[in-house]
């Protein structure tokens, strides 16, 4: 069966930036997802349309269509005040924010100056290319319920 819009698809994985390091890897056959549905990185998810279980793909990935250009209007200096509750701010440390429209928000802090602190919202691997090794281990249809929930459910149903 070939990956197309509301398959499920099992695949292992090594993610290597532009220098070579590892940033992630599945090697188990752990990872699954609904093609379609924007589970995945969009240039990956382009990369293995019609592709079927045991291919092997290896793909680079632009910024664009991974997790976009680094937005500089992201990163901002705040008080340390706006960190209720928290003994210590440390760069690297990451912390769950809204945007003003309300959506949920990944901040890490990247300066700590007395008690100024610069968060930046980008996306850690923002602006960074990426390099992907992937076998696809299994490609089924999609379950109805699958698809209107927009994503895999565990082989014992519903998981949420």
């Amino acid at each position: 069966m070939k990956i197309t819009q509301n398959t499920v698809v099992t695949i292992d994985y090594t993610l290597k930036n532009e220098s070579g390091d590892t940033i992630d890897s599945v090697s188990d056959g752990s990872f699954s997802y609904l093609h379609g549905a924007s589970n995945i990185i969009p240039g990956l998810e382009r990369e293995l349309q019609d592709k079927q279980a045991e291919d092997e793909v290896s793909v680079d990935i632009a910024p664009v269509d991974a997790y976009g250009e680094r937005d500089p209007a992201m990163q901002q200096v705040v008080s340390k005040d706006m960190f209720e509750d928290v003994e210590h701010i440390d760069v690297g440390k990451q912390f769950h924010a809204q945007t003003p429209d309300g959506d949920p928000l990944v901040i890490t802090v990247v300066g700590v100056e007395d008690d100024q602190i610069t968060i930046d919202g980008n996306h850690p691997l923002a602006g960074v290319p990426l390099h992907f090794d992937v076998k696809i281990i299994s490609v089924r249809e999609a379950s109805e319920e699958e698809i209107a929930h927009g994503h895999v459910h565990g082989p014992d149903g519903h998981q949420h």
